[in-house]
């Protein structure tokens, strides 16, 4: 478990301003369950998702992300994760290949998100994306409430990987404009689920 407690370039927990909203969003709480909703709903809400508000900048380290307020769905997968790490709340990421249509006709991209291991519970996914008309992402365990339903030539990938996907950090690193990002979403091969983690 404890690679999921990891600090990473990517999952920069010790950045003093990620300490010290992790210490903010758990002061009032003592169980881990309270404190990683407070996180969620934090990333959730707080933070814009790039894709939604055509932001021209594309986060990825976590420090970024709480930075400029902004990220595609896996830059803020790794800022909730940061979050939790810092509260010692063991966090993995996840991911399902999706219709990315509502950008480009006829294309599949990866989504990101994240599974947090709560005591109560074991691991329970979430989905920190941003709500907005047609998704209600919410928290409430054991009962799983993701983003998205998957739908026809779609599907999760069926591990809980303890860092990004190799191929997430480096579409996020290449492209830095809103229209680079559309035109080059991260996707894998259907049927090919052994990425690199």
């Amino acid at each position: 478990m404890t690679k999921y407690l990891e600090e990473t370039n990517i999952i920069d927990y010790s950045n003093q301003n990620i300490r010290d909203l992790a210490k903010e969003l758990s002061q009032n709480y003592s169980i881990d369950t309270e404190i990683a909703k407070n996180c969620f709903l934090y990333v959730r809400d707080n933070i814009n998702h790039s894709g939604d508000y055509q932001d021209n900048i594309t986060t990825c380290k976590a420090s970024d992300v709480l930075k400029y307020k902004t990220g595609w769905c896996y830059a803020k997968s790794h800022l909730l994760a940061s979050l939790l790490r810092a509260n010692n709340i063991p966090t993995g990421f996840c991911y399902q290949r999706l219709s990315c249509s509502e950008y480009k006709k006829d294309i599949y991209c990866l989504h990101g998100l994240n599974a947090i291991y709560l005591k109560d519970y074991g691991w329970y996914k979430v989905d920190a994306r941003g709500n907005k008309e047609g998704v209600n992402a919410e928290f409430n365990p054991p009962i799983e409430k993701l983003a998205f339903e998957i739908g026809e030539n779609e599907f999760n990938l069926p591990e809980i990987y303890h860092k990004p996907l190799d191929i997430i950090i480096q579409t996020l690193e290449k492209y830095k404009s809103y229209e680079e990002m559309i035109n080059n979403f991260p996707d894998i091969e259907v049927g090919r689920t052994d990425n690199k983690a």
